[in-house]
């Protein structure tokens, strides 16, 4: 019972000690004390053992600064009595108030790598960053596969916005390769949250369809629909894609302008339909995505010159192995396209032809494929090439 009650007495001597660190009068207090004492100390002044004198008060508190810091050069020290005391003031002083100082430093920086840890800490000082939304599984191998995908982004540019387990991302965190990870606890639909992630600045971002908790798929569709058009009213020019299950929430994220919409499901539903004809297309399909094989399918920048010159021109100027199979219209942030579209269909005085050309803008669509053209084909701006590498397997054996 006594042992209870000195426990209880100690935690309320503590508390009470953090909350008199905590306070603004407490540091005022520090300040006017070592103004006090300075002055003391100056008049206090005295000849010395190393026959200098406290003659300022620049030297007076210079004494007091290293005295209550408990450094004592020894350059300076009183000698008469009420010099000495003071001295001694000060190192008692010096002592309790450093002490809980540094105690209180300690516990802050403390305080913020663990809210780091939980992702509880606002992003500060990032931009142009990319922001991966949500949680499913095998979170692990598909960041993976982000990393290799977008090598030009250093994991420290790179925010994780979830409600995924504490135990997943520590798991995550202890990874090597992920380490520099940004990560953000809470809801990525709560504008908030986003803001909290810099979604202003942020150069891109990945929306999952989020199995961190119990959702239906249509909650789970609707929430990225809702987190894509919240983005997208943040911040209009960054890059978005978006997985959804649910191939009837599709007409909503183009009109939320995502750039990018990720079917999962039905991918693999037709990867099954397609499998079951015995013909060997779940075998074509993935020598064509699969970062692992030589012969995956690429985007290839255009150079300038064939920019607004026949696909023919730039097919037949091509000296390489690899296939070209199409061009990738629209690429890039679809809210620039269409502002850069919107720009030039207003430029002809012709009513009739700025009609048009408007619903033409209206009709836009974001990444938009185009195989096998006609050679008098016209290649527009924002325009990629899509290729098939030329070389096999046998050729990297051989």
């Amino acid at each position: 019972m006594k042992f209870h009650n000195f426990k209880q007495k100690l935690k309320k001597i503590f508390f009470r000690i953090k909350e008199l660190f905590s306070s603004p009068a407490f540091l005022w207090g520090i300040i006017i004390f070592i103004l006090l004492f300075t002055v003391m100390v100056l008049i206090f002044k005295s000849e010395q053992k190393t026959n200098s004198e406290i003659n300022t008060l620049f030297d007076a508190f210079w004494y007091t600064l290293v005295t209550i810091t408990t450094v004592g050069y020894g350059d300076i020290a009183p000698e008469s009595m009420l010099g000495r005391i003071s001295a001694m003031v000060l190192l008692i002083a010096g002592v309790a108030i450093f002490g809980g100082l540094s105690g209180k430093f300690a516990s802050f920086l403390f305080d913020r790598q663990q809210k780091k840890d939980r992702g509880l800490l606002k992003m500060t000082k990032i931009k142009n960053h990319f922001l991966i939304c949500g949680w499913k599984t095998g979170f692990e191998k598909l960041l993976d596969g982000i990393l290799q995908a977008n090598s030009e982004t250093p994991p420290e540019k790179i925010v994780l916005v979830n409600n995924a387990p504490q135990a997943e991302i520590e798991k995550l965190k202890a990874t090597e390769r992920f380490k520099g990870i940004n990560y953000l606890k809470g809801d990525f639909t709560d504008e908030d949250v986003l803001l909290k992630a810099q979604i202003k600045t942020a150069e891109k971002v990945l929306i999952l369809a989020d199995c961190s908790q119990k959702f239906s798929d249509l909650e789970t569709d609707s929430r990225t629909v809702l987190a894509v058009i919240t983005v997208k009213n943040l911040n209009p020019r960054i890059y978005c894609v978006a997985e959804i299950i649910d191939s009837k929430f599709e007409k909503h994220l183009s009109l939320a302008r995502c750039d990018e919409i990720i079917l999962s499901v039905d991918y693999q539903q037709n990867l099954l339909v397609q499998a079951s004809s015995g013909k060997g297309m779940s075998h074509i399909l993935r020598e064509l995505i699969c970062e692992e094989t030589q012969s995956a399918l690429f985007i290839q920048d255009i150079p300038e010159k064939f920019i607004e010159h026949s696909y023919g021109e730039y097919r037949t100027s091509l000296k390489t192995k690899d296939i070209l199979i199409g061009l990738l219209e629209n690429t890039g942030n679809f809210y620039t396209r269409r502002k850069e579209a919107l720009a030039e269909a207003q430029k002809n005085p012709d009513m009739e032809k700025i009609v048009s050309n408007l619903k033409k803008v209206k009709s836009l669509k974001s990444n938009l494929p185009v195989f096998s053209p006609s050679d008098e084909y016209v290649i527009a701006r924002n325009s990629k090439a899509i290729f098939i590498r030329g070389h096999s397997r046998n050729d990297e054996e051989n």
